[in-house]
């Protein structure tokens, strides 16, 4: 039976030899190529899918999945509006909401922020606020108590704490006998929230839906109606249908409406990415070239020798196609391994990392998250794995195909 000799020599030739180290030393270095590359691909995608998975969390934690309002106008008739959304098979739940922009004052300190009307026993139906209060009590709301609860940044930068008073300033004025005076009305601190993100955090109040229809002058009427959805994915759809149901004197939106373009970014940034690093993985790939150029050149005398002992070009070529997916194999194969288990442990890693050098990565007042998540798909490791061997059997082939080309007469004249 004849033996796999190619295969074998391929192996051997991938080994040190006594008469040129250099060759073995570009076959290191390509390995060590393909593990970087590999390593940094692997784990630089699984940091965009968990910033991208962070981002779905924490904006839909807060924001509404879809949302109906009317036109320039109040809505009045909520509920009748709830329960029609409610029937939809897709729709978890519904709560009203009062949404308006005011200035908040406290002592010599003051901030725009976006105030939120809710209702504390339906909200949790359509957000998780309830949860992220980290101070006070969210039951705390009462209608024409005029509570406020703040978000931990906005907190910070007036200064004010569970207890304090603070003033909101609404855009529209009273009209006195005195003149045209700013609508002011005094809350008190009764809870201070922590999303994560920076812009609810800094940017948010929450009252109750009573109150802030009140400071905004809207009759009892309420801004809208937002919903929660099953599948968040199929919120276009869902917004589609339920327009069709609500008239055309509504107005329902979803997500994918306001946050569209920032997630669409995120996405076209992960695929740069991809490319970006995909190229530092088909650089080491093609080192291969250069390496097996090298080695067919000084193993010339061993391959006329082998043909004139009846290897065929076909032997030749695929001694020289198993060396160069060797080195490959073994890149990616510790390359993969390398950046899964930086991947499972970068969440652990940078803090470490930052505390060493005392320096803060991601400033939260910069970016939307502060801290550098992590969520390792496999189908991504899969697929960065064939890819990097798919260039480095690529690579091999064209020197492998030279080695088969060599004439056993020629290459042993001067020998």
């Amino acid at each position: 039976m004849r033996q796999p000799y190619p295969f074998f020599l391929g192996l051997r030739y991938t080994r040190a030899k006594r008469r040129n180290h250099f060759i073995s030393f570009i076959s290191l270095t390509s390995i060590i190529g393909i593990i970087l590359g590999v390593t940094a691909l692997i784990t630089v995608i699984s940091v965009m899918n968990g910033f991208e998975k962070e981002l779905h969390e924490r904006i839909l934690s807060m924001a509404s999945h879809a949302t109906i309002t009317k036109y320039n106008k109040p809505l009045q008739n909520w509920e009748a509006l709830a329960e029609v959304a409610n029937d939809h098979p897709l729709v978890e739940g519904s709560a009203p909401y009062v949404e308006g922009q005011v200035m908040v004052i406290k002592g010599k300190q003051v901030s725009g922020t976006l105030i939120r009307g809710i209702l504390p026993a339906e909200e949790p139906r359509v957000s998780e606020v309830a949860d992220k209060i980290i101070a006070g009590r969210m039951d705390r709301l009462q209608p024409g108590a005029f509570g406020i609860v703040l978000g931990s940044e906005l907190a910070t930068y007036l200064n004010a704490g569970v207890g304090d008073k603070v003033m909101l300033i609404a855009p529209e004025a009273n009209v006195t006998p005195v003149g045209v005076l700013p609508r002011l009305k005094r809350f008190s601190v009764v809870g201070i929230s922590k999303v994560g993100m920076y812009e609810y955090d800094r940017s948010l109040a929450v009252m109750h839906i009573d109150d802030a229809s009140k400071l905004l002058r809207l009759d009892g009427g309420v801004t809208g109606v937002r919903l929660r959805l099953s599948d968040m994915f199929e919120s276009y759809a869902v917004a589609r249908d339920l327009a069709s149901q609500v008239g055309q004197e509504f107005w329902v939106s979803d997500w994918t409406f306001r946050h569209a373009n920032f997630f669409r970014a995120v996405k076209t940034e992960k695929t740069v990415m991809f490319v970006i690093l995909t190229l530092i993985v088909a650089v080491a790939a093609f080192n291969i070239v250069s390496t097996l150029v090298m080695v067919v050149t000084d193993k010339q005398t061993d391959i006329a020798v082998l043909r004139t002992l009846g290897a065929s070009p076909m032997d030749i070529m695929s001694i020289f196609l198993v060396q160069g997916s060797v080195i490959g194999m073994v890149g990616t194969v510790l390359g993969a391994v390398g950046g899964v288990t930086l991947a499972l442990n970068v969440e652990t890693l940078v803090p470490w990392i930052e505390h060493m050098l005392g320096q803060k990565f991601l400033d939260p007042s910069v970016y939307y998250i502060s801290s550098l998540p992590s969520e390792l798909n496999w189908n991504d490791v899969l697929k960065i794995s064939g890819m990097s061997l798919l260039l480095s059997v690529l690579a091999t082939i064209y020197p492998a195909w030279r080695a088969s080309r060599i004439q056993p007469a020629e290459a042993l004249r001067y020998e």
